[in-house]
């Protein structure tokens, strides 16, 4: 084995082991075996568009005759620079290849603005893998502590000694919590750095006015907000979480679906934060940066992929598969719930909503790897595997591949339901 676990990614392994993907065209995909499924995994999240789309195909093909990488500027960076400002509250961006490095730049780019060095992040966030964010990420009972005083556990060997001291943890969904953390570190916190709906915790909607009251509290105590749309930025509407939830943060990082399955990420701000890039007091580079055949499926993208009408689309069909999941939930008598917004959503076996990583830590994982396998050994890839995933539906996705996808799921509802009654029963209920 020349590969660590035989996977790029330690999320894409799973036992006994993971499907190994041949081919993939529109919302479905083929395994080593031939097998057919609907891909509502779609990469976790990074293929709104869905597999090959023809415009981001086309934009990319014509690209590659042209150059594929200068080094240099070449102009489609200032378009489509353009036309994300033009669709989110921002005025200037640059750009990155994933959302680990843009999430990386914006702490930093929050650090050089206030001069200041912590941060906070919320208990389960999962912001990429750089050291910063790599505290209470999935922290286990027994480690993380009060639940309205988190303690920041690092989350893996090897992350900066000292990283929790400046990363700073808070529940989410809980006010207070961070304005107590403010005031135990008066004018040392540089930022708050939020999802806006928690996607490493399966799907976690914000309380009214949660997200608005971040901005407050970090603007009282000269602190930015940054707005995490890695994964909302070009899944939940037109204009992102800042449309859907009416939000104008301070930094905004993009990625994921932005690129059409091209790797690209953008971090995004006004012109007086980004102002310590422009008299270059803060540092960013990146070879990769820009480079034109991502920029190019990028513009195809926005233009043609992530439309109104795309949104109004993919967010009817994300209501009927969330609305016969709750149907086919209530008929089995299952203990769960379905729960959804955009292009996202999730099962949660849960018996209410989750508002925080301390409930999501209860659910019920032997259920939902038995729910995961059984619909896909059916041919339905619901979601990514873990619990912590949640699925995605693309533009190319049709109302007869969500029929299937409910057909599937009410054919194993019975069993799962007949599964978690009697484990109720004899009390080996398994919470993680």
């Amino acid at each position: 084995m020349r590969v660590p676990i035989g996977v790029g990614s330690n999320y894409r392994f799973y036992p006994p082991y993971p499907l190994f993907v041949q081919d993939a065209k529109g919302s479905r995909i083929h395994d080593l075996d031939g097998n057919e499924y609907v891909d509502h995994n779609l990469c976790y999240g990074a293929l709104f568009a869905g597999h090959c789309h023809p415009a981001v195909v086309k934009a990319v093909e014509k690209r590659l005759q042209i150059g594929t990488l200068f080094g240099m500027p070449h102009g489609l960076e200032l378009e489509l620079a353009e036309i994300i400002c033009q669709r989110f509250p921002v005025e200037m961006v640059r750009f990155g290849n994933s959302g680990s490095e843009v999430t990386m730049h914006a702490l930093r780019l929050a650090r050089a603005v206030t001069g200041r060095s912590k941060i906070i992040k919320m208990e389960g966030g999962y912001h990429g893998g750089h050291d910063a964010v790599s505290v209470s990420v999935k922290p286990k009972e027994g480690q993380f502590g009060d639940p309205d005083h988190p303690t920041p556990v690092v989350s893996s060997a090897g992350v900066l000694r000292g990283t929790s001291d400046a990363t700073l943890v808070a529940p989410f969904n809980n006010l207070p919590a961070v304005e107590r953390l403010f005031e135990e570190n008066p004018g040392a916190i540089a930022g708050v750095i939020v999802e806006p709906i928690m996607m490493n915790i399966a799907f976690c909607m914000p309380d009214e006015g949660y997200l608005q009251g971040l901005h407050d509290i970090a603007r009282k105590h000269g602190a930015l907000l940054i707005l995490d749309e890695i994964k909302t930025g070009g899944k939940l509407a037109y204009g992102g979480a800042c449309e859907y939830f009416n939000l104008k943060p301070d930094i905004l990082c993009l990625g994921k679906s932005i690129g059409g399955g091209l790797p690209l990420a953008a971090f995004a701000a006004s012109r007086e934060v980004m102002d310590v890039i422009v008299q270059q007091k803060m540092f960013h580079a990146g070879t990769y940066n820009t480079n034109p055949t991502v920029m190019a499926a990028g513009i195809a993208t926005f233009n043609e992929v992530l439309t109104r009408e795309a949104f109004d689309y993919v967010s009817g069909l994300n209501h009927k598969l969330v609305g016969g999941y709750q149907k086919t939930i209530k008929k089995a008598g299952l203990i769960a719930y379905a729960d959804g917004a955009g292009a996202n959503g999730a099962l949660m076996f849960y018996p209410h909503r989750v508002r925080n990583y301390r409930d999501w830590y209860h659910v019920d994982e032997d259920l939902w790897t038995h729910y995961w396998f059984a619909m896909t050994n059916r041919g339905i890839l619901s979601q990514p595997y873990w619990w912590d995933e949640q699925w995605t539906i693309s533009v190319q996705h049709t109302a007869q591949d969500i029929d299937e996808h409910l057909q599937v799921f009410a054919e194993i509802a019975p069993a799962l339901a007949a599964s978690q009654e009697e484990r109720m029963a004899v009390g080996s209920h398994s919470l993680s």
